[in-house]
Order: structure tokens, then C-alpha cells, then sequence
């Protein structure tokens, strides 16, 4: 793992001059958050050593180098999924990547189904804790002790400075947002009328797909995060609103703009204030 992450960081260094402050993870719909960067390099991952290849409609499959209002950022433009077929090592190895390359914090979105009876079709969602129900673990296996401890600490999986300067970025914007914790499942179905039921029983907000072996990850290397997911489909009270992953897609584009809005001025912030 050690030698594979140097020699990623190794080719992506000789391919950019940019050294990025926020990593950003680009999910269903939000990979056009990318024309907000001023590129400097934009790789796709085929062309990575050691990266896998997003196989999902709508995520472009490349990592981007470049400038946000002048702050450095890598974003990924297309995530990977377990139910694609790889590991969950393999599915956070750029998180590792990324993090070797010097960025401070890390930035996530996704797509996600409501079971909150409250939450409506197109809202943003600040996530404030997660619950894993994958079938592994990306830590499962040998511990690295250079990338981090054996039993990390997931008190605080999504950092609360983070969570309290988007709610105040959203206020001061008029930008409604909701708060909640994600449940993430392997899919790649989506799910039936018990399974909403079980996920709202067990006290989660939304369901998806992603995101949580991110955050795992990342938290294992002490790097804070934050994350927001996009209610693109309900299932609330044994009702579902039926979705199409093209429905899913179209959901997340009309969000996209303030999502965006947030994820610019929140950059601003903390590259201000981490820079000082």
C-alpha cells in the first residue's frame, strides 16, 4: 500500500505543479463543479497508476488539478463503488493519494434517498454522522501504523468547525439546508419499501451508496471532513417515490448550484484562515 501511494504521488507530481490545500470528492450530478476550476491538469484515471476506473454513468472518471478563487485544489471527478466489484481499499486509495499529496481537508458530496419525513425531493442535507452497513471495512486487514492508528477514533467523523461554517454560509446565503446522519448500503439497487423502514428504524436520515470507506479513510489519517448529500429520491413510511439513476442525475443538477456556492465560499474561509 506504502509503495503504492509514493509512486501515484510521484507520477501526479510530475504532472502538475499544483500542490492542493482541499481535496473534494465530485459524486452523482456534481461533477460539473469542476467548471468552477481553473484547470491546470485534468488526468484521467485510466492513465493513474494504481487507480481503479469509475464505471458509473454521469461521473467522468478523471482527477483535476487547478484553482478555486485561487485556492489549489484536486478534485475527483467520479467516485468509486463497492458494488462495482472492487475493494474497499481499492475504492479509497485516492483519499490515500490525495492526503500524501498535502491536502488538509476533504470535501464530499453524493446522491441519497430521504426516509426523514421532513426532507423534501432537491434538498441539500449537511451530514453530521453515518452509519456503516457495507460488508467491510477498508481498514479490514494489517494495520499501516504510518497512515494511522489501529482502532482510529470516529467520535467526530465529520468535523464540526467545518459543519458549523456551512450552516452559516447556507444562513447567510438564503440557501436552505438540512442536517442528518447518511446510512450507507452496498446497492447497486436501490432500496425496497422494508429496507427504507429498517433505515429510518435504526435512525438515520438518508440512505446512499458512498462516501462512509471515504471518511473512514480519512479519519484513520486524521484528516478532517466534511460532506453533503443531495435528497434525490423518498422513502418515507413505506412510500416510495420512484427513481431512475438518469431521475437521480437530473435531481442533483438543478441542486448543483448551491452546493457549489457553499463549497466556494467555504474554501475561501478556511484557506484564509489556514494561511494567515
Amino acid at each position: 500500500m506504502l509503495q503504492k501511494i509514493q509512486e501515484t504521488k510521484a507520477f501526479l507530481e510530475s504532472k502538475t505543479n499544483i500542490s492542493p490545500f482541499v481535496g473534494i470528492v465530485l459524486g452523482t450530478g456534481l461533477g460539473n463543479l469542476s467548471t468552477e476550476i481553473e484547470i491546470e491538469t485534468a488526468i484521467p484515471y485510466t492513465d493513474i497508476p494504481n487507480f481503479p476506473v469509475s464505471t458509473v454513468e454521469g461521473h467522468s472518471g478523471q482527477l483535476v488539478f487547478g484553482t478555486i478563487n485561487d485556492v489549489p485544489v484536486v478534485a475527483m471527478q467520479g467516485r468509486f463503488h463497492y458494488y462495482e466489484g472492487y475493494s474497499l481499499q481499492e475504492c479509497t486509495f485516492p483519499i490515500r493519494v490525495m492526503k500524501a499529496l498535502g491536502i488538509t481537508n476533504l470535501f464530499l458530496s453524493n446522491a441519497s434517498g430521504g426516509v426523514n419525513a421532513d426532507f423534501e425531493i432537491g434538498d441539500i442535507m449537511l451530514i453530521t454522522d453515518h452509519i456503516n452497513l457495507l460488508p467491510d471495512n477498508p481498514l479490514r486487514g494489517k494495520n499501516i501504523d504510518e497512515l494511522g492508528p489501529r482502532f482510529p477514533d470516529m467520535s467526530e467523523p465529520y468535523d464540526i468547525d467545518l459543519r458549523n461554517q456551512v450552516i452559516n454560509i447556507a444562513s447567510e446565503n438564503n440557501i436552505k439546508i438540512q442536517q442528518g446522519i447518511y446510512a450507507v448500503l452496498s446497492g447497486p439497487t436501490f432500496e425496497t419499501p422494508a429496507e427504507y423502514k429498517y433505515i429510518q428504524i435504526i435512525g438515520a436520515d438518508t440512505v446512499g451508496m458512498s462516501t462512509v470507506p471515504e471518511v473512514i479513510v480519512a479519519r484513520h489519517m486524521n484528516l478532517p471532513c466534511m460532506a453533503m448529500s443531495i435528497i434525490t429520491d423518498l422513502g418515507v413510511d413505506g412510500k416510495i417515490v420512484e427513481i431512475s439513476h438518469e431521475e437521480v442525475q437530473e435531481v442533483a443538477k438543478a441542486a448543483e448550484p448551491k452546493m457549489t456556492l457553499i463549497i466556494k465560499k467555504l474554501l475561501a474561509k478556511i484557506y484564509a484562515s489556514e494561511t494567515v
